[in-house]
């Protein structure tokens, strides 16, 4: 245990001065449940037995094809990959995994490898879109496409509309992810800008018969949303894209052919996105294989079986400052014994400084400075984390925060409010002893946060 922290419990006369070791070895724990939960893999195998909600007609659906077309794009894409092969096997007649582009590379004999950037697309992102509409176009109505579909999958493929560069993604996307626009606002923006997303990908591969088996990293599990919805409807406009990036400040400084392109969709000069109804999806079916509330439902009965009580708290959404702050409160105010309370969901960062963090660090620093305001002699720790290892571009998942996260780094000379007005949570709780690193964990649905309270 990191020694400050030590003395901090020491000086308040603690029980147990390995109080917050133990509990961070359950929060370590009760994580690590949530993520086996929603390992691809195994979600991917349950889904070709038909096992998942609407996945029952799959196994027919593989026996009868011509020919099956595979595809896995986003975080855990590997995983998805490697189980669709696993069990596939010869059945899968063209196949392309679109991969991050720091993760090692499978061993895969059916797939075709390819990279793409996140959160910010790349070039790689950009060969790797022509790649998946090259695969799908010109299919028969016999034909399978089956899409693995996670998150991250918006940025790792991107092929700008006609009129537009890569360049002119980039800035929109740099410029959205400063702004704290919600997932819901970046991807209706994106699906305006691409030849892939909003239900293109399917519109390509019609008259093919379409399987999308999805990991959900989207609160709600919008299917218009996750990933963009590269097989779902799009029932957004060019219109809605341009208020989206008024109201976030971004009009003003994206590229003139942005603009250019948005205006003249709006005005009905460029063709829409396919819309709910649209005779090419009466051939797609699209299958919630996993999502957050998998992932808190296994961490809640980790904490059960460990002798919690469990609290389930609403959805994390909102600025992340605020977020954490008014977990905070909801945390000191738990009346019970051994109490764990969980929640899930995706806060955003209005980025104002040029520090180096993530949203589950800015709400875990936020949510220490208020339990050293209102909690100071409190047994309260609360971990924030990323599903899929990486907060932000960083090497960490997350952060703890507990009353003694301010007075380790203050210790250090670090003050909260400064590191938060820099956005720079990282730095603060690296030296609190705080930040919470797993690695890639090659899945993604959406954040997690756990707390542990011993009145």
């Amino acid at each position: 245990m990191h020694a400050l922290r030590r003395a901090w419990h020491n000086a308040l006369a603690m029980t147990s001065a390995d109080y917050e070791a133990a509990a961070r070895a359950d929060l370590s724990r009760f994580y690590r449940a949530a993520i086996a939960a929603v390992d691809p893999a195994r979600l991917i195998n349950r889904a070709l037995d038909g096992a998942l909600a609407d996945t029952a007609a799959l196994p027919a659906e593989l026996a009868a094809a011509r020919r099956v077309i595979a595809l896995a794009i986003g975080k855990a894409a590997a995983a998805m990959a490697s189980a669709l092969e696993a069990r596939l096997g010869d059945r899968i007649a063209d196949a392309i995994a679109v991969i991050p582009t720091l993760e090692d590379a499978p061993e895969l004999v059916r797939f075709d490898v390819l990279r793409g950037t996140h959160p910010v697309p790349g070039r790689a992102s950009e060969q790797s879109a022509h790649a998946a509409l090259d695969l799908v176009r010109g299919l028969r109505d016999d034909d399978l496409v089956i899409v693995a579909l996670s998150g991250g999958a918006s940025a790792m493929l991107s092929a700008p509309c006609p009129g537009l560069l890569l360049e002119d993604k980039i800035a929109v996307t740099e410029a959205l992810l400063r702004s704290g626009a919600p997932i819901r606002e970046f991807n209706l923006v994106r699906k305006h800008l691409s030849a892939v997303k909003g239900g293109r990908l399917a519109a390509t591969a019609s008259p093919a018969r379409v399987f999308g088996l999805i990991l959900s990293d989207v609160p709600g599990n919008d299917l218009a949303t996750i990933g963009s919805g590269l097989t779902a409807p799009d029932p957004s406009t060019f219109a809605d894209a341009v208020s989206v990036l008024k109201r976030r400040n971004v009009w003003g400084r994206a590229p003139e052919r942005v603009r250019d392109h948005l205006e003249r969709g709006a005005a009905g000069q460029i063709l829409e996105t396919p819309k709910p109804g649209d005779a090419v999806f009466t051939r797609v079916t699209n299958a919630i294989i996993g999502d957050n509330a998998t992932a808190l439902e296994a961490a809640a009965s980790a904490a059960a079986a460990a002798g919690y009580a469990v609290g389930r708290f609403s959805e994390l959404r909102g600025e992340a400052e605020e977020l954490g702050r008014a977990l905070a409160n909801q945390v000191a105010a738990l009346p019970h014994r051994r109490i764990c309370a969980i929640a899930g969901g995706e806060a955003v960062v209005t980025v104002r400084g040029g520090g180096k963090g993530g949203r589950a660090q800015h709400c875990a620093l936020a949510m220490a400075a208020e339990l050293a305001r209102i909690a100071p002699e409190r047994k309260i720790l609360a971990l924030f984390a990323g599903t899929d290892g990486i907060d932000g571009p960083t090497d960490a998942a997350g952060g703890f925060a507990s009353p003694a996260t301010v007075a380790c780094a203050a210790a250090r000379g670090l003050d909260p409010a400064t590191a938060l007005a820099r956005n720079d949570a990282y730095n603060f709780l690296d030296a609190a002893g705080d930040l919470f690193r797993t690695g890639p964990t090659g899945t993604n649905v959406a954040d997690i946060f756990l707390a542990i309270v011993d009145t």
